[in-house]
């Protein structure tokens, strides 16, 4: 199937363009602007429209919407070792969830079960993938104290990035043996991925609170950021950037909480960085007021802070200290999230909602009028969920709209009325949402994978179409 999407506000590349996009086998055959002076020299597309709907292929009507390279969410737990029996979460329900969002690739974080820390797991992975995700995957290989001589000897290529746990996590992956710690950074030839919280501060303050609080009526999510701190998550973070500058290893830092943590982070240019940093949506819509009303609902590792914290992050995504939005989608069974706070697991699922929310988030922090904010803020957001996860990761020939890359391309516009969050419309396998009831002004209207159309006007059409990621050296 050929598709012409047409009349489309193309954002790529830090502009938005009005334009005509052909998708032929899978990639993106041409692309025609008719704003400027391309006009009449790349306007063959228009001339293709009558024949392309006369020959069975199909022409999408894009007028008064923005087209999208697929967002690439390098970040999120689809708790699918291979088996899919987590009743939480699996590749075919959180990848369905996501195209909805407009998510057309994911990385996938290796602690599930079994974890992904020896070659024979990911290939398991990689194999159950094949026949359950419904838009392209990669998986991250996460390092042990006992497994560094195998990642270290994996060919740059075969995998996505090394997933390094500095504060405990699912079986054996948190690496606190330090000689093990600096050939890691010393020699490794990949990207390293950090979750970075101090885990004895943690600790410590975990013993403390449970003391003091647990079975009392102050036992409530709002205790989260107190033991899960911003000594715990600065002075983790410190180390890491501290060890991956002295050896030069590149490393990205996971989901950034605090604004202290934004001190140790540069807004150089992408290309001239080797240490980057990623948010999520949740710590930039989300504070610490919020644990009154959703409590457990918004308990996740690391901790969702203050409301300077949050505002903080946002400046640091405008002013290039933030590189990437990645969700660190976690889903969990609503009756474990309803158990008291020490009991109740850490984690959001979140990937279905967000664009959306980071669309709606820039609007209301800036409270100009929608069209005009769409204007102005869509290519920041394009280039932190599209782009830079390209670029950082080394994934080949996606997250822009380039001629002769895949076409993952998705179409929004904006939606005056709103549209509420209800349960009735999650994907999620878990059911449930802490942004039911929130209202988005804009609307995913239609989702391309590999050429394929995934999903439109709200419906999920060919999930077919998923790839492995491939990745450069």
């Amino acid at each position: 199937m050929r598709y012409l999407i047409r009349n489309a506000k193309i954002v790529s590349e830090g502009t938005i363009r009005q334009g005509n996009v052909l998708v032929e086998n899978g990639r993106i055959a041409d692309i025609a602007f008719t704003d400027g002076e391309e006009k009449n020299a790349m306007g063959s597309v228009w001339a293709l429209s009558a024949t392309l709907l006369h020959s069975g292929s199909q022409i999408i009507e894009a007028e008064g919407s923005y087209l999208l390279p697929g967002v690439i969410d390098t970040h999120v737990h689809f708790r699918d070792g291979g088996d899919g029996e987590n009743p939480a979460g699996d590749m075919a329900t959180e990848s369905r969830a996501a195209l909805m969002g407009g998510v057309t690739s994911v990385i996938d974080m290796p602690n599930t079960n079994p974890t992904t820390t020896t070659l024979e797991a990911l290939e398991q992975k990689e194999e159950a993938a094949a026949a359950k995700m419904a838009m392209n995957y990669g998986f991250m290989v996460g390092a042990t104290n006992d497994n560094i001589d195998m990642l270290l000897g994996l060919s740059p290529d075969r995998y996505a990035a090394v997933k390094l746990f500095l504060g405990s996590s699912t079986g054996n992956m948190l690496v606190n043996d330090e000689a093990e710690l600096e050939r890691l950074f010393q020699e490794s030839r990949k990207l390293i991925v950090a979750h970075c919280e101090e885990e004895a501060v943690v600790q410590a303050n975990l013993r403390t609170f449970r003391a003091e609080f647990e079975g009392t009526e102050k036992e409530t999510a709002a205790l989260h950021p107190q033991i899960r701190n911003t000594e715990a998550c600065y002075l983790s973070t410190y180390k890491a950037v501290e060890r991956a500058r002295r050896h030069g290893t590149r490393l990205h830092i996971a989901h950034i909480s605090t604004a202290t943590e934004l001190d140790l982070l540069s807004n150089k240019a992408l290309d001239e960085k080797n240490i980057t940093a990623e948010v999520t949506p949740n710590h930039l819509w989300f504070d610490d007021r919020d644990y009154d009303t959703l409590g457990n609902f918004i308990k996740c590792n690391p901790a969702i802070k203050s409301n300077n914290d949050r505002l903080a992050l946002w400046a640091g995504l405008f002013d290039g200290l933030i590189d990437t939005i990645a969700t660190d989608h976690a889903p969990h069974l609503l009756a474990a999230k309803q158990k008291p706070y020490f009991q109740a697991p850490s984690g959001i699922p979140s990937i279905q909602h967000s664009l959306l929310t980071m669309l709606e988030g820039v609007f209301h922090n800036t409270a100009d009028d929608y069209d005009e904010v769409l204007n102005t803020w869509l290519p920041l957001i394009v280039e932190k969920m599209c782009h830079n996860p390209a670029t950082i990761f080394g994934i080949q020939d996606r997250g822009f709209i380039r001629k002769g890359d895949y076409a993952d391309l998705v179409l929004v516009r904006p939606d005056e009325k709103g549209r509420e969050v209800t349960r009735k419309s999650l994907l999620y396998k878990c059911g449930w949402s802490p942004l039911e009831g929130a209202t988005f002004h804009t609307e995913i209207t239609h989702v391309l994978v590999n050429g394929k159309l995934a999903m439109a006007d709200g419906n999920l059409l060919d999930t077919t179409a998923a790839k492995k990621l491939q990745y450069t050296k």
